[in-house]
């Protein structure tokens, strides 16, 4: 099994005709996902061949679903327009909503997060994510398709770059699924969402949660876990050397006092018993000696 995506997952892409979507679209296929449609306003009719697969494109989400049944939705829109895209594709009830588009401002995506909580029908993963993927069944996103197999090793990252790191550090075991929410202030899919997926999924015998500098997630996560997660966490947080009040890097990534530090976080998830590495090649150390137990 797997986590949100599997592979009877049909995906459409949001701007699938622009130089990311296409580029990325091609990567999805290449890794075996079953990428169905793409949406974009004023193209609907056209067929775009990528690599063979010939992909029609349509003007609305609701059209794409209604003619391929697609059920997710990768967005690769600029900026100035995601918030239209994805308020449309939960309008449109998809199921799963994976936003990759970097820089929406985030009274933008307050709108959306809102709109699909209180609709209650799309599952959001992002905005500023790498996506997700599940090993040998869909890829939904960025994340590169070869530098890991299946296996039974749950993944949930703040951080796109460290999502792949720790895939390929653990390559050798693999994974049931990896999902990067993403480092903004506002996301839609959280840790704890990820963690009570993976806990209640079969096939997941283990987690890594990687979290960052900045906001409380990580802390609310720990309390999450003390009372709601038995099978064993791993966690690592980036940012120790990161100095006080500068921004770094994501949105979210910013502390104030003791208020968001790695220390901090660390603290509250050693405190319910996650083992915390220092790098994240230590981190993966200690899932590999995990995984060796559990056999």
């Amino acid at each position: 099994m797997s986590i949100f995506l599997n592979s009877d997952s049909k995906i459409l892409v949001q701007g699938m005709t622009g130089s990311e979507g296409t580029k990325h679209t091609k990567r999805m296929l290449a890794s075996g996902a079953k990428v169905v449609a793409g949406v974009t306003p004023g193209k609907g009719g056209q067929v775009v061949d990528i690599d063979g697969h010939s992909i029609p494109v349509f003007n609305s989400v609701s059209e794409a679903m209604a003619a391929t049944k697609a059920n997710v939705s990768v967005v690769f829109v600029p900026p100035k327009f995601a918030k239209a895209a994805v308020m449309e594709a939960i309008d449109a009830k998809i199921p799963l909503c994976v936003v990759i588009t970097e820089g929406i401002p985030v009274h933008d995506s307050v709108g959306f997060v809102n709109h699909a909580l209180t609709l209650g029908t799309t599952r959001l993963i992002g905005p500023n994510c790498p996506g997700l993927i599940s090993p040998g069944e869909s890829n939904a996103g960025i994340i590169p398709a070869d530098i890991t197999k299946k296996g039974r090793i749950g993944l949930v990252s703040k951080s796109g770059t460290l999502t792949y790191q720790m895939m390929y550090e653990l390559r050798d075991i693999g994974f049931s699924t990896a999902v990067g929410i993403g480092g903004d202030p506002v996301i839609g899919t959280t840790h704890i969402d990820c963690l009570a997926a993976f806990e209640a999924d079969p096939d997941t015998d283990a987690i890594v949660m990687i979290g960052e500098i900045g906001g409380d997630a990580e802390e609310r996560a720990a309390a999450f876990i003390k009372d709601n997660v038995r099978k064993p966490v791993v966690g690592y947080v980036a940012g120790f050397t990161a100095p006080e009040g500068k921004t770094m890097g994501h949105a979210g990534a910013i502390v104030s006092g003791s208020a968001g530090t790695a220390q901090a976080k660390q603290d509250a998830l050693e405190a319910v018993g996650v083992k915390v590495g220092k790098t994240p090649s230590e981190a993966a150390n200690l899932m590999r000696a995990i995984m060796g137990n559990l056999k």
